[in-house]
This record gives structure tokens, C-alpha cells and sequence, in this order.
């Protein structure tokens, strides 16, 4: 097959050819548009990212078309209207970082249990007294798990490795996997008032916007640790900061932050250099960053080498299925 790749970068470049071996490639560092499309009007395949915006005119001039491999959950940058229509192929890479964001998660947790930061900090400043970094186990507490989903289930395997209590709050319940794994499943107000960590891990929509906010996070559990690595919109950043101020909370862990929603593929934050002056703005313009119960970090959570390996290797495994004629993955 011809297939054409966008918005790669070198070393994406050098592992997709030896991969790809046998087929026809041609590789551009930029996103598709209509300057770069006379490049590849033969082309049966085309794979990109989410600035490649794959619109009916875009697709009108790729007349031998078949298969489209977005290297991305998402894909309304991808005209499956008229790629039906054409009867082209659409296929995402569904899932990539659960682990590798339920393992960042459980970071935030033990820097925050056991004052990992404020031990670090402290002996950069040659000091190596222990007084104040007094911290607590993990075991025999209770974690709330607010999505019970891919990650959420991750994360949940992991407490109970740790010997942790598990509640969870889903819309969608398990009954099965709820029993295997030996967690329950709670309201959201019970699993505030009985967490002593709670974990975000929703999407974020209309129905998760400010899912913590002034009037219910008055009822956490007092002392109780919030972790966020889902989106900074599910949180109320106001009501954050009042709990942390008045110590209904006795610390958060932090990835993502209010202010941040536009970023709709935690790969972008890859791609755009941008980011850093927008994370030192939103930052700069929080108290809560300069509070030293409070840990953040800025959107790295999915940031493993295997998590970007596993984005590559799902968009070959779409590509060669489609070859062979036993697609997978497909959005439409």
C-alpha cells in the first residue's frame, strides 16, 4: 500500500519504517492541509494526528483513499460523514495510558502520604532532619474512586495491592468485577464522606463539569487527599482552594488544572510548544501552587515511553489489519 504520515516526528519516523517494511511510505513533519496534499493524491492510507483537519475538500482530492489511522482517541478532526459515503475506513487508537495514568496516580498519592516533596526540598537545602515529615500509610484506608472505567480499574487493582479499601462512584456498575476485584460501588456523597483519598477519573463533559464543587466538597471526609488526573474542569478550582484553606482537605495531587480544557489529546501537549508559557500563567495565577500540601504536576501523567509506543503500535496494528481485510478499531 502507498501511506502517507503526518505530524511525525523522527523518531516515530525511523520505528514506522522498519515496521512498515514493504509498503510505499512518505513521511511529513507537518500536518496534512491543501499546500501538501499534491504529495500524496495516490496514496491509500493516510495516518495523522488531530491538526490534520480531513474535511470533504481534503478528501476529494485523495480519490484512491481507503483507510484513514488517526494516531488519537479522538476524531472529530475526521469527516466521517463523507468518509462514509466514500466508503473510507476510520480507525482511532482507543486506549493507551490506563496503567501509565493510574501509575502516575498513585505517585501523587505516596508523595503526599509519606511528604515525599517536602523531603526532597528540604534536602536540597541541606537539611536532613525528619521533623514535620511525619506521614501515613496506605493501608487499611480508604480510597474513592470517582470512574470506574479503564483507568479507574487500574487504579483500583493497585489500592488493592496496597491493602486498601475501594468505593467507587460510576453511573455504569459492574457487579461482577466489583466482587473479583472486592471493591463497592457507593453514591458520590457516601464516597466523599468515607474516602481518605479520593481519585478523579472521568471524562470531561457537562455532566462531570465542577462534579466537585462549593456545595459538596463541604462534605469530604476532614483530612481527606484529592487526586486529579482526569481534567481540570471536573474540579472547581475556587471550592479547591477553600477546602485546602480551611482544611477540609489535608492535601491534593494535581496533573491537570481548570484553564486547561481545550486540550482535548494529552499528546498535544507533545506537539505544542505553547503549553509552557500557558502552564506558567495559569500557575503563577494560583495560590494553591504555593501551598506545600499540594503537589503538581503539569499534565504528565500519560508521559511514559510505553504509552507513546503503544500509540504507534495500535496505529500499525489498524494498518496491517486493514491490509489483511480484518479492520479494528474502526470509528465508522
Amino acid at each position: 500500500m502507498k501511506i502517507a504520515i503526518f505530524e511525525i516526528k523522527p523518531w516515530e519516523q525511523d520505528y514506522l519504517k522498519e515496521k512498515l517494511k514493504g509498503h510505499t511510505l512518505k513521511f511529513f513533519s507537518r500536518a496534512l492541509n491543501k499546500n501538501n496534499i499534491s504529495k500524496i493524491k495516490d496514496c491509500d492510507v493516510l495516518s495523522v494526528f488531530i491538526y490534520s483537519k480531513i474535511d470533504s475538500k481534503i478528501i476529494e482530492n485523495l480519490p484512491k483513499l481507503k483507510m484513514i489511522a488517526t494516531r488519537s482517541t479522538g476524531f472529530d478532526h475526521i469527516d466521517l460523514k463523507e468518509c462514509g459515503k466514500r466508503k473510507i475506513s476510520v480507525c482511532n487508537v482507543p486506549y493507551y495510558g490506563e496503567n501509565t495514568v493510574a501509575e502516575h496516580t498513585f505517585g501523587l498519592i505516596l508523595a503526599l502520604s509519606r511528604n515525599i516533596h517536602k523531603s526532597y526540598v528540604r534536602t536540597l537545602r541541606d537539611d536532613f532532619s525528619i521533623g514535620g515529615l511525619t506521614g501515613f500509610d496506605l493501608k487499611g484506608k480508604t480510597i474513592g474512586v470517582v470512574g470506574g472505567g479503564h483507568i479507574g480499574m487500574h487504579v483500583i487493582r493497585m489500592a488493592k495491592g496496597f491493602e486498601m479499601n475501594v468505593l467507587v462512584y460510576d453511573v455504569n456498575k459492574d457487579k461482577k468485577l466489583a466482587k473479583s476485584l472486592g471493591f463497592r460501588y457507593a453514591p458520590l456523597n457516601e464516597l466523599f464522606k468515607k474516602s481518605d483519598i479520593i481519585s478523579l477519573h472521568v471524562p470531561y463533559n457537562k455532566y462531570t463539569h465542577h462534579i466537585i464543587n462549593k456545595k459538596n466538597i463541604k462534605l469530604i471526609k476532614k483530612g481527606a487527599i484529592l487526586i486529579n488526573t482526569a481534567r481540570g474542569g471536573v474540579v472547581d478550582t475556587d471550592a479547591l482552594l477553600f477546602a485546602l484553606e480551611n482544611k477540609i482537605l489535608g492535601g491534593a495531587g494535581l496533573d491537570v488544572i481548570e484553564g486547561e480544557e481545550l486540550i482535548k489529546e494529552e499528546k498535544q501537549l507533545l506537539h505544542e510548544t505553547g503549553n509552557i508559557d500557558k502552564w506558567k500563567t495559569i500557575v503563577m495565577d494560583h495560590k494553591i501552587f504555593r501551598m506545600d500540601n499540594v503537589v503538581f504536576t503539569p499534565h504528565n501523567a500519560f508521559n511514559s515511553k510505553e504509552a507513546l509506543m503503544r500509540i504507534l503500535d495500535t496505529t500499525l496494528e489498524n494498518i496491517t489489519a486493514f491490509n489483511h481485510k480484518k479492520a479494528k478499531n474502526i470509528v465508522k
